[in-house]
């Protein structure tokens, strides 16, 4: 009997277990399911602009883990920083990642476009998900996510083997060097500002910022 009742725990526990992992839902889906709505919302017609880009916005930001991309974005400069020093920069960054794309999206249409799902890679809590965006040519954009509580967020997009975050990583790490982490913040307002001019103006498109060198943000 007491074998018996033994063999049934073991048996219910690996259940229990295999009912855990089976409830978290792989990182493809959950992508495709946020990469395929937005387009979605691209494509109605009958929205307002600005609907169309609040709800992509707030797609987005529950997509994305804006403070683990700020972390790897400063790499060490992070923990230089003091705490409200860090939430600054979290705001601004994920403030000027949307004002970009808010840019692009009033500067093209979105018709015959669309997203193929390669595959994904699952280590543990992180994944990296491959996809191809399909428009006038092939453009293959990759994205690192992590598994936090049941939702898995992207930290990192890799479009055409170039990495957004070691893209942002290397200009701002000069920035830092040579005006101080509260000249990098300066750089990002102003830098936010002229977006926020440009799309007011609708050439948003024209105006996306490509970190170089010290000309970042």
């Amino acid at each position: 009997m007491h074998v018996k009742r033994t063999i049934l725990l073991v048996l219910s526990l690996i259940l229990l277990a295999a009912t855990s992992v089976a409830a978290v839902p792989r990182p493809i889906d959950q992508l495709r399911e946020t990469v395929d709505r937005i387009i979605t919302v691209l494509r109605d017609k009958n929205r307002s602009q600005d609907s169309i880009l609040e709800e992509v916005a707030d797609l987005v930001r529950g997509k994305f883990d804006f403070r683990a991309m700020s972390q790897r974005t400063l790499g060490v400069n992070w923990k230089k920083a003091t705490k409200e020093e860090q939430q600054r920069f979290v705001q601004l960054f994920a403030q000027l990642l949307e004002d970009t794309y808010r840019g692009r999206i009033k500067a093209y249409t979105y018709n015959d476009e669309y997203v193929e799902y390669i595959g994904e890679r699952v280590r543990g809590k992180r994944a990296e998900v491959d996809t191809i965006v399909v428009a006038n040519k092939e453009i293959p954009v990759s994205y690192k996510m992590r598994l936090k509580g049941e939702e898995w967020l992207v930290y990192d997009v890799i479009i055409e083997e170039v990495s957004l975050i070691s893209n942002y990583r290397n200009s701002y790490a000069e920035i830092v060097r040579d005006e101080g982490f509260q000249g990098l913040l300066a750089r990002m307002e102003k830098k936010i500002q002229e977006l926020a001019e440009a799309n007011e103006k609708g050439s948003g498109g024209e105006t996306v910022p490509q970190p170089e060198g010290n000309k970042a943000p």
